[in-house]
């Protein structure tokens, strides 16, 4: 019998996350991210790490209280304080806002943790393309 070795798994899934370019038009949302469950406590640090620096501290989060599972108020993330909200609003059900006093606000498309791959991607690429401009003010 061979065994073949296995390369090792990553200690960290990859993060999967498209940002649109920075420019100076508003956009309805600045990029997807693409998460593997439902779980804050689970995935947001890992989000909150791979975002730009030129973001600074993200402060506050908001996600949609019907979708993402219970949360506490607040969670230590790399030894910040981030406030969490849930909002029930019908209007973004698959966003998170993410904000950072003093940088702005961020509003990414959550695509569902349950979508293929296939049907991932092209929404992911739309959300992150330069085309996607409103009049968000």
């Amino acid at each position: 019998m061979t065994t073949a070795l296995q390369p090792p798994l990553p200690s960290h899934p990859l993060l999967r996350l498209r940002l649109a370019p920075r420019g100076g038009m508003p956009r309805p949302v600045d990029g997807a991210w693409w998460p593997r469950s439902y779980d804050l406590l689970a995935e947001l640090p890992q989000l909150l790490a791979g975002l730009p620096l030129a973001w600074g501290h993200i402060s506050s989060v908001t996600v949609n209280g019907a979708t993402w599972s219970a949360t506490p108020g607040r969670m230590l993330v790399f030894n910040q304080v981030v406030r969490l909200r849930r909002a029930l609003a019908a209007s973004a059900p698959h966003t998170v806002v993410l904000l950072a006093p003093g940088r702005g606000r961020w509003d990414l498309l959550v695509v569902p943790p349950d979508t293929s791959g296939a049907a991932a991607e092209p929404l992911m690429a739309a959300a992150a393309d330069d085309g996607n401009v409103s009049d968000r003010s």
